[in-house]
């Protein structure tokens, strides 16, 4: 949005000031002198804002203005009576309050106090102006404005180059990933990467050794045999990568995800910051995160790669651990690892069969998200009790205040997109994933009272473990990377800048809710008759009937 300068909301003020002078003239002759305390008030303070406006414009431009003072006092309330006249029919819109202090920084600061954050993610931006004399305080903090969910559609500044499939772990995939690969590299020439792990699938190699492996594993094995020589075809044109070694940051231009929504999970954490367009393809058990089907891929994928698709940002959260103790010296790796970026971004990626990075050079890039010590998830962080038979003492803050304690299982903070995986099944609403939102659902409180909450995507969380608590905490980030949380640690959750751009089969709502029909059978039940299809005891109502009814309920007692 727009922001007007320092200078045209004094031009503004000023018609106000206008404007309220002309008012004053008039009231003034209507109830008499009595009033006239309240005009020469607005006069001198027309006056002083005129000069200071005429200020401004010298130092901004640099040209010569002449400005009234106090011996001027006439000339000026003429000048300012002929421009309230001219300007009373075209009343502004953007008014602040009457004093020239109000543009100052410190003053601005010192009236609203401590300025909280504000986000806008996945919403429309508000109008930020209520009726002729309020608006929102412009303030140094960063906004973020996304249009519209109803108009995000992808688009491509370049043709993509550069996919990643990614594949669930199942012999079923193999046909449908191999004929996915084949088609990406001999018709769209694109450059296809895949996890190294792929190419020690045994079914997909032909130096394995049969006869130590099982007669059910040989039987399957020559099944897929036509599909391992056409894989085998294109080994040497794939790029491979492994996670926790390899950077793909800026190198992914698509992401391809053949599988359930676990796939689809992995792919977010593959991406720490910003997440290349994915396109997910159903061949799990669930498949509520992945909407498009296999049969006539080429098509589908050809609509996408010409940018005739609509987005769904899925938010992600931001989570970090904070150790007792350990932040002084955090803050001391954290500098040391800023200054070893610039030669961390001097990787080599090869084709397969071309190792090009050493231990020390896999080892430092594997902590790139513990470089900063935060970790993005976007399902859901579940902080619960452990192996441990004492309840989960928890503490939560919500932007440094204190505002409840969770004693009970645990504690899920999900995104709307997590809102329909664990943190449905402990009972709490399901969020559109465009909703810009935080979930907090509790786990087996023990309390009747205490319900899952809904908090503004923009605040920040702190979880800490209670003094009084028997036991530590465990937490764990989209079901990995478990840890233990003592007495003394936290985790700070907040929703990231980074969101995971899911492309749509149809549209945001179409897809959502035929998710929740076919995945979770939403709101299925047995359907209520009309009226027309009840019996004719209903329909007649006559007394005779009624009393035959009775009649046949007794003898079948």
């Amino acid at each position: 949005m727009a922001c007007r300068s320092d200078i045209d909301l004094a031009t503004l003020h000023q018609n106000r000031l206008e404007e309220r002078w002309h008012y004053g003239l008039a009231w003034c002759g209507a109830h008499g002198s009595s009033q006239q305390q309240q005009l020469t008030h607005y006069n001198e303070l027309l006056i002083r804002q005129s000069g200071n406006q005429h200020r401004q414009r010298v130092s901004k431009s640099g040209s010569y203005y002449k400005v009234y003072d106090a011996n001027n006092t006439s000339a000026a309330a003429s000048r300012v009576k002929e421009n309230a006249a001219k300007d009373h029919q075209n009343k502004t819109l953007d008014r602040l309050d009457d004093d020239s202090s109000y543009f100052t920084s410190t003053t601005r600061r010192r009236r609203s106090g401590t300025w909280p954050r504000t986000r806008s993610l996945n919403a429309p931006s508000p109008f930020q102006q209520f009726g002729p004399c309020g608006r929102i305080m412009k303030n140094s903090a960063m906004v973020m404005q996304i249009q519209d969910p109803a108009s995000q559609r992808l688009t491509w500044y370049k043709p993509p180059l550069t996919v990643l499939v990614i594949k669930k772990k199942d012999s079923q995939v193999l046909l449908p990933f191999v004929q996915l690969v084949e088609w990406l590299v001999q018709e769209k020439n694109m450059v296809v990467w895949v996890e190294s792990a792929v190419l020690e699938d045994k079914l997909l190699r032909d130096d394995v050794k049969l006869d130590q492996e099982s007669a059910k594993f040989r039987q399957v094995h020559e099944y897929y045999s036509g599909v391992r020589s056409r894989f085998l075809a294109l080994r040497e044109k794939l790029v491979t990568f492994k996670d926790g070694r390899d950077d793909l940051t800026d190198r992914i231009d698509f992401i391809v995800c053949l599988g359930g929504d676990g796939t689809l999970l992995y792919a977010s954490q593959l991406f720490q910051q910003s997440v290349p367009p994915v396109m997910a393809f159903y061949l799990g058990s669930l498949g509520f995160l992945t909407p498009f089907q296999c049969d006539n891929f080429q098509d589908q994928v050809t609509n996408v790669l010409e940018g005739h698709a609509a987005l769904t940002l899925r938010s992600r959260l931001r989570c970090s651990i904070h150790r007792k103790g350990e932040r002084h010296r955090d803050s001391l790796q954290q500098v040391s690892n800023n200054l070893l970026k610039p030669s961390l971004r001097l990787h080599n990626y090869s084709a397969v069969g071309d190792p090009t990075f050493s231990n020390n050079n896999c080892s430092s890039y594997s902590g790139q998200s513990s470089a900063n010590n935060s970790i993005l998830v976007l399902n859901e962080v579940v902080i619960n009790r452990g192996p441990s038979p004492y309840l989960s003492n928890i503490d939560i803050f919500l932007d440094g205040k204190y505002i409840t304690s969770v004693q009970g299982d645990g504690l899920i903070v999900s995104t709307p997109t997590g809102s329909t995986a664990y943190a449905a099944a402990a009972g709490a609403s399901m969020i559109h994933p465009s909703v810009p939102a935080i979930l907090v659902t509790p786990i087996c409180p023990h309390s009747l009272s205490f319900r899952p909450i809904v908090v503004p995507a923009g605040v920040e969380l702190k979880i800490s473990i209670s003094p009084d608590s028997r036991n530590t905490s465990r937490v764990s980030f989209d079901g990995r990377n478990d840890q233990e949380l003592n007495h003394g640690d936290s985790l700070r959750v907040t929703t990231s800048i980074y969101p995971v751009p899911s492309i749509c089969a149809q549209d945001q709502i179409s897809d959502w809710f035929d998710s929740l029909a076919e995945g979770l059978h939403w709101n299925v039940r047995k359907r209520q008759k009309c009226l027309d299809e009840l019996s004719d005891l209903t329909a007649s109502g006559s007394e005779d009937t009624l009393d035959e009814f009775d009649n046949l309920k007794i003898q079948d007692s």
